[in-house]
């Protein structure tokens, strides 16, 4: 025979000191935050996290493989194939043949693709300076730097 249920009484706040003690709690929670308002960021420029990171990458290395791109953002290549078809579609990255590889493609990013880039990169930075605006510069770069360290042993 089954036990009757007890009554109780949710508590008025919950108790989250166990996870508190845990950095990657933190980590969460606060990419949870930077994740919202870089949505908000981006979403103007019809852009999203992935392809504005992708983008970028263009950008920053004209003539990029695919493969090399996804190596960068650290995704499989098929999972690439949709973020570079948006951004081709836009017409704001032409997908060229390599010469010496039939198989493999070089990323460029048309005008379009710089200009919108340029502008979608204001505002990240704005929102960065928006969210991490009572930190010191000291204090952000202290937290690159960890940032940074922890990426250093993902595997490749």
């Amino acid at each position: 025979m089954a036990k009757a249920a007890k009554s109780i009484t949710p508590p008025e706040k919950v108790n989250d000191e166990t996870l508190r003690a845990h950095v990657g709690y933190h980590m969460k929670r606060a990419f949870n935050i930077v994740q919202a308002d870089l949505t908000l960021t981006l979403k103007p420029f019809e852009l999203r996290m992935l392809t504005y990171t992708a983008l970028a990458l263009i950008v920053g290395n004209p003539g990029l493989s695919q493969a090399q791109l996804a190596q960068a953002m650290g995704i499989e290549r098929p999972n690439l194939v949709v973020i570079v078809d948006e951004l081709e579609r836009r017409e704001l990255i032409v997908r060229d043949k390599v010469p010496t590889d039939r198989r493999a493609y070089a990323l460029t990013a048309t005008l379009a693709g710089r200009r919108l880039f340029g502008k979608a990169n204001a505002a990240v930075i704005a929102h960065e300076n928006r969210l991490f605006a009572d930190m010191d510069d000291a204090t952000r770069a202290t937290l690159t730097d960890a940032l940074s360290r922890i990426r250093k042993q993902e595997k490749t």
